[in-house]
């Protein structure tokens, strides 16, 4: 139980308490920037630990879910994945990664575009699926700011 609690809490930023979702948000982009600064990440790299990340999410999400309850504030490793899918296939440059961050928060704290919804799906499927979404639609919104070079 010690690995999911760990996976989950995103090796402990859950147990902050308030402001721990930013905390790993901010985490996952630093760590992004630091391992690919200055160009577009590795395609397959890039993928591959978004897809990782998200996967070993919705499981650790789920196993922890009879001890601390349906959709716990502990659990930030949905934040980390959907950060993730926010910079993918981007140039990791601090101002799109600036952009992604507050574009991700934005869309995962206002949840609008059925990203509510998704919190009603079971198991860890609800408690990651709405960062998912929320970093999908944070991509979507970088890539249009990347397409017409707004910045």
């Amino acid at each position: 139980m010690l690995f999911h609690k760990l996976i989950a809490t995103s090796l402990g930023i859950g147990y902050i308490g308030k402001g721990a979702g930013t905390v790993a948000a901010v985490f996952c982009a630093l760590c992004w920037y630091l391992a690919w600064a200055g160009g577009y990440p590795a395609l397959i790299p890039s993928v591959a630990i978004t897809l990782v990340i998200t996967a070993i999410g919705v499981w650790s999400s789920k196993m922890v879910i009879p001890l601390w309850g349906k959709d716990p504030s502990r659990v930030v490793v949905d934040e980390v994945a959907g950060m993730a899918i926010s910079l993918l296939f981007a140039p990791v440059k601090l101002p799109y990664v600036l952009i992604a961050l507050v574009l991700f928060r934005f869309f995962d704290i206002a949840k609008p575009l059925f990203i509510r919804k998704m919190e009603s799906l079971e198991g860890g499927w609800g408690i990651m699926a709405d960062d998912i979404l929320a970093g999908i639609y944070a991509n979507i919104c970088l890539q249009i700011i990347l397409l017409f070079k707004f910045f």
